[in-house]
């Protein structure tokens, strides 16, 4: 249950439209639902870019450390009205730019186009 209410906050925070650089906690209601009942819970999640800079030449052992925004997550448990089951749903404490670790986050590069925060 854990996973699929994180993989919910993601994708409100994906959906985020803003161009910053920094990382930062921000404020979004996620939809937790338990014993057919659904309930929009306010939480916070980490949200920004981190600064990155691709270099010119890639060889076999300079791969550019790539950051990402990230912090340090607890769980929140809400009750629905009616339910005696409870729902577990993650909350950011706070927020930074961090390498990424490759054992619980995809480092890769990211198919297709990503919107840019350069303006020419």
């Amino acid at each position: 249950m854990q996973l699929v209410v994180m993989a919910a906050v993601l994708a409100v925070a994906g959906a985020w439209q803003g161009c910053s650089f920094g990382c930062h906690p921000t404020n979004v209601s996620i939809p937790v639902e338990s014993c057919g009942s659904t309930e929009l819970v306010l939480t916070t999640v980490c949200a920004g870019q981190c600064y990155h800079e691709d270099p010119v030449y890639i060889g076999h052992d300079d791969w550019a450390e790539q950051k990402i925004c990230n912090g340090d997550w607890s769980y929140e448990v809400k009750h629905i009205k009616g339910c005696p089951v409870g729902v577990t749903y993650p909350v950011a404490r706070n927020c930074e730019c961090a390498a990424c670790n490759a054992g619980n986050t995809y480092c890769g590069r990211l198919p297709g186009h990503i919107p840019s925060c350069l303006s020419f």
